[in-house]
């Protein structure tokens, strides 16, 4: 796929959003779990506080890895569908990463929406030398990714591609 980044689009021209299931994650996830398999099982998987940890554990279950983590970092200001970003990506207790050298390493989270908070921990994952770093996300919303490189290139794993805002089953979901 070789489309240039799109930019993001007014709120008011964006679709609505989509609502996903259990069953919807459920299968995410062992499609996740069958990609990450070919690559080798890792050793650890590391979960992005909140939306990634389900996602990160359900995969750790799926592969059999007892070694979870977790980190938080946020760059929306609120929760809600189409919340304000924050400029950067906030990293909070990186401590709670512990000990990644020469480890082969999974990042999880649930969405990737501009992608600057998976890059953004990555980045950070790196600085702690695992040996293999990858990432995997249940879904990308392609109307606010804002790289260079298409979701594809960017992210190792990734269950589905989306236009627009996602709301997962642990996020207040409201009548539709």
């Amino acid at each position: 796929m070789t489309s240039s980044p799109r930019p993001p689009a007014s709120r008011a021209d964006r679709p609505a959003p989509l609502y996903l299931t259990w069953n919807d994650i459920g299968a995410a996830t062992q499609a996740l779990a069958k990609q990450v398999t070919v690559g080798g099982v890792p050793q650890a998987v590391v979960g992005i506080v909140r939306g990634g940890m389900i996602p990160a554990v359900w995969l750790a279950h799926c592969l059999k890895i007892r070694d979870v983590r977790t980190v938080e970092v946020t760059h929306t200001a609120e929760d809600g569908i189409n919340a304000a970003k924050t400029p950067l990506p906030t990293v909070r207790n990186p401590a709670s990463l512990g000990d990644l050298t020469g480890l082969d390493v999974l990042l999880v989270d649930d969405i990737a929406g501009s992608g600057a908070t998976l890059a953004h921990t990555a980045d950070l994952l790196r600085d702690l030398g695992p040996a293999r770093l990858r990432t995997a996300v249940i879904a990308v919303n392609r109307a606010n990714w804002a790289r260079k490189d298409e979701p594809e290139r960017a992210i190792d794993y990734l269950a589905s591609l989306h236009d627009t805002w996602l709301v997962f089953p642990w996020e207040e979901q409201h009548e539709h």
